[in-house]
């Protein structure tokens, strides 16, 4: 995985890493992307839900510290535009929780983690009122890691495992290591940690492995992450419209494309279409599924699959995206260049990339301006969006841990799932005024030592309700808010959103080509004809049979589908 670069023909895979590293760095946590998928051992995983579930759960009380500029609405995070006062921030951990124990943290870091004994672990952990310490590893290689220190007998007291890390064995390893956290935190056990208890409902349902609440989630907002950004100061100039069609898209797509000139329309529009036809979500293996006239279907099975690769497949062939993203680069290619210099006016990426891409452009390019697109219904009607996972990094404390260590770990959760506008927050994000961070205008800046120090640590324990904050570029806050906003009244829930669930091994690898695949058909090296052959050999090499495995998982549990 390679963080800090989106992927000129970006799989979801690599997406990831890049999304959880702007969650760790910009302020406001961004909606990260949810698991690749789950696999492993085990039949039903962890797929409590209803009535078992709400035992489970803690007792959700709002936290009225802050008040967000933009509530929360149709799935959408809070907004705050504002500038920071510092004088004015407010309390929200009015006393040390921790039992001033050690306690020892493995979780991935992408860049060079600082010494221990450091002015922000130290700031850190005196408001927790516990010594935390670090065993920070490779973000790139985790996976790697993380498989031989869970198939170990000598396991940290707490391991951050990101849902894109649960493959193979370690959905079981999750349920077998790690301990219940029911007993300190269901129902109004969580009242003791009034930051915890304000995380929103569906984060910690998909919390629950095996059975038991065994995770500390970072919640995410379920609205699609995945927005058509665009060079609106382009539009303007030129005078072209937003699309409201697919069609209106591939005609504005011709119009724009000039290739002598070096200006090409978009990039690789692949996810778009699979929002505009209506597809259901290929974020995570159980969000594939759906109910259609009462059979689970899943989405490589529908048209509404082939006709968006076909669409951008007549993208490709009528030249207009950029050769970048025709040739398929590599996940370490950057397309904010070109789309800076208008080479491309069209990509779509992560949400975060919105702000991003106005920040690195503000000074060297006052007149540059990005946009997000409505996601328009193919058929120029509303589009049908689906969820994405209310959760998808967790952190996890040893079945070993004594309970004074597990006290220490939900008082440190407790202090970095505090909200915007609490001193704890700005803690957590920026470290020590003056050290770390000085304030101009209302706007936190990272000294280089805040740059050294804080940095994906502490901000991967569990995080407030999914929230964006851009003091710097309040536009950009409101427009990304209401952006999901609209988009959320759109989105449905299909019938496993917000389960944990770890299909059985023998399917691990069922689905793995079909992404490569995808890409291969837009590109035009394969045909429409050769993906219905790979369904046809999904179905009859384990397709079917995980049909009726899903199935019984939906009798038992219910739908989440709304």
């Amino acid at each position: 995985m390679t963080p800090n670069a989106a992927s000129a023909g970006p799989s979801r895979r690599s997406l990831l890493a890049s999304t959880a590293v702007a969650a760790a760095a910009v302020a406001g946590g961004m909606p990260l992307l949810t698991a690749c998928g789950d696999s492993g051992g085990g039949s039903r995983g962890g797929t409590t839900s209803g009535k078992d579930a709400k035992k489970l759960l803690p007792s959700y009380v709002a936290n009225n510290v802050v008040a967000p500029d933009i509530p929360a609405r149709n799935g959408s995070a809070a907004g705050f535009t504002r500038g920071l006062d510092l004088a004015g921030l407010k309390t929200s951990v009015p006393k040390k929780l921790g039992k001033g124990g050690k306690v020892s943290v493995m979780a991935p870091f992408w860049g060079s983690p600082p010494k221990q004994d450091n002015p922000y672990y130290r700031a850190m952990n005196d408001v927790v009122g516990a010594d935390v310490v670090w065993q920070n590893q490779d973000g790139n290689t985790y996976d790697q890691k993380l498989g031989a220190v869970l198939a170990s007998s000598s396991i940290p007291d707490v391991v951050v495992i990101p849902g894109w890390n649960m493959g193979g064995k370690i959905p079981s390893a999750i349920i077998s290591k790690f301990a219940d956290l029911g007993p300190y935190l269901s129902g109004d056990g969580a009242k003791e940690y009034p930051n915890l208890a304000a995380i929103p409902t569906d984060a910690w349902q998909r919390s629950i492995f095996g059975g038991k609440l065994r995770g500390l989630p970072m919640p995410a907002a379920y609205v699609t992450n995945i927005v058509p950004l665009y060079r609106k100061d382009l539009f303007d100039k030129e005078g072209y419209e937003v699309p409201r069609s697919a069609d209106e898209f591939m005609a504005l797509a011709k119009e724009i494309t000039n290739a002598r000139a070096k200006r090409w329309a978009c990039g690789d529009m692949k996810w778009t279409a699979f929002n505009a036809f209506g597809v259901l979500s290929g974020s995570e293996k159980p969000l594939g599924w759906g109910l259609v006239d009462g059979k689970l279907v899943n989405r490589v099975e529908t048209q509404e699959y082939l006709e968006a690769l076909e669409w951008t497949r007549k993208l490709f062939a009528a030249g207009y995206v950029h050769p970048d993203f025709e040739l398929g680069k590599s996940a370490s290619t950057d397309p904010g260049p070109k789309f800076a210099a208008g080479e491309f006016l069209i990509y779509n990426n992560d949400i975060s990339q919105w702000y991003g891409r106005t920040a690195e452009q503000a000074n060297q390019n006052p007149d540059f301006k990005v946009s997000g697109m409505d996601v328009f219904g193919h058929d120029g009607g509303s589009p049908t969006l689906w969820a994405t996972q209310p959760a998808n990094i967790f952190a996890f404390v040893s079945k070993k841990a004594s309970e004074s260590v597990v006290r220490d770990v939900l008082a440190l959760a407790n202090v970095t799932a505090a909200p915007y506008g609490t001193k704890e927050y700005m803690l957590t994000n920026y470290g020590v005024e003056g050290t770390h961070y000085t304030l101009k205008n209302g706007v936190p800046v990272k000294t280089d030592q805040g740059n050294n120090e804080v940095i994906n640590a502490y901000v991967m324990i569990a995080s407030p309700a999914p929230t964006l904050a851009h003091p710097d570029f309040p536009d950009v806050t409101r427009a990304q808010v209401e952006w999901q906003q609209r988009m959320g009244a759109f989105t449905r829930k299909s019938p496993f959103y917000g389960m944990q669930i770890t299909e059985p091994a023998r399917w691990t690898n069922l689905s793995n080509d079909f992404e490569q695949l995808e890409d291969d058909i837009v590109r035009g090296h394969k045909k429409i004809g050769d993906m219905q052959q790979a369904v046809s050999d999904w179905r009859t090499k384990g397709g079917d049979k995980l049909r009726d495995w899903y199935r019984k998982i939906l009798d038992e549990n219910g739908s989440a589908a709304g």
